[in-house]
């Protein structure tokens, strides 16, 4: 089988789509890729051997856009349909892992009617995503129950590292690889009291804020371990006992097949809070904690240093079961 996967934008959708191309692989088929111009899509992509080809199209974000802008993309994503056309000759079934990325790719494989597939990565379901529902074949959420196969795809090393926790040692600091300045100064301000208790500090700063959080912590006179981007984020989250980070899909289930409790403060301004509605999911079912930033998380998280993990640490590991990606590559075979 010749698959196409596309979709993008962000880190989590590009996630999405390397876990399902080492599941298509694994299974002895050839993926390529279409995603965007924009976005992260080419810093993933652009070089990656393990794709039969790629393809970048000029596309820009609909969604948060008014007026002239927002038919300008919409004229891009029309443009970029018309090429997408070629790029289907020869495939056997697309899977769209959502963002605006994938609006190109998708449209064209509705109207040569290639068997079509929608991974929908957050809880509140996206805009696109939501218009080409009905178009197709199978449709994977972790949020719903009606879902074929409800496990996120992650990586099995974040399954292999898991562990139980229920003494905070380490806490990790979790904005993304751009940086939440909330997450930032929330980390700063709580450094003093980690000291105090002997907590190691790991911290994704985002490339935009490092060194000014590198020397806010010399200031502090505080040894911490400051990143912007970590390919083996994996094995740090292996390390820590505890995690306060933005509730982005990838990093959530990520977090939870690692069985790592964490502090969720979702960013105000994503598209249909879908990152509320994400950590939400999670506290609902007593395996994890949410505040909104407005709330001030600073009281709870000095609250939540002092508590047994080991509950919640549990009930994470109940959350999510290995071979996600795999399991989504079967049933489209079976399709």
């Amino acid at each position: 089988m010749k698959l196409l996967i596309t979709g993008g934008g962000t880190g989590g959708h590009l996630a999405i789509a390397k876990s399902l191309r080492e599941a298509a692989l694994e299974r002895g088929h050839k993926c390529v890729f279409v995603g965007s111009t924009s976005g992260q899509d080419r810093s993933w992509f652009l070089d990656d051997k393990d794709f039969e080809s790629v393809h970048f199209l000029n596309t820009t974000g609909v969604v948060n856009k008014k007026g002239f802008a927002k038919l300008a993309s919409l004229f891009l994503t029309l443009k970029a349909m018309f090429k997408a056309l070629f790029l289907l000759k020869g495939i056997d079934a697309v899977v769209s892992v959502g963002g605006f990325s994938a609006g190109p790719a998708s449209f064209a494989s509705i109207l040569l009617r290639k068997p079509y597939f929608i991974h929908e990565q957050n809880a509140a379901v996206g805009r696109l995503n939501r218009l080409l529902r009905p178009y197709s074949k199978e449709f994977f959420s972790s949020y719903e129950d009606k879902s074929s196969i409800k496990d996120y795809p992650v990586r099995k090393s974040f399954f292999k590292l898991s562990r139980i926790r229920s003494k905070i040692q380490t806490i990790i600091f979790l904005g993304g690889s751009q940086g939440a300045r909330f997450i930032n100064e929330l980390a700063i301000k709580i450094a003093p009291l980690l000291q105090e208790k002997k907590i190691r500090i790991i911290h994704q700063a985002g490339s935009l804020e490092i060194e000014k959080v590198k020397k806010s912590y010399i200031d502090l006179g505080i040894n911490a371990e400051v990143f912007d981007f970590r390919r083996d984020i994996d094995t740090l989250m292996n390390e820590s006992d505890f995690a306060v980070s933005r509730s982005g899909a990838s990093t959530l289930w990520e977090l939870s097949a690692s069985s790592l409790p964490a502090l969720y403060i979702p960013y105000p301004y994503a598209a249909g809070d879908h990152q509320y509605y994400n950590a939400s999911f999670l506290v609902e079912k007593n395996a994890s904690w949410m505040k909104r930033q407005e709330e001030d998380p600073y009281i709870l998280l000095c609250e939540l240093l002092e508590l047994n993990l080991q509950d919640v640490s549990e009930n994470l590991q109940k959350m999510i079961k290995p071979d996600g990606a795999i399991n989504i590559i079967k049933r489209i075979e079976k399709c």
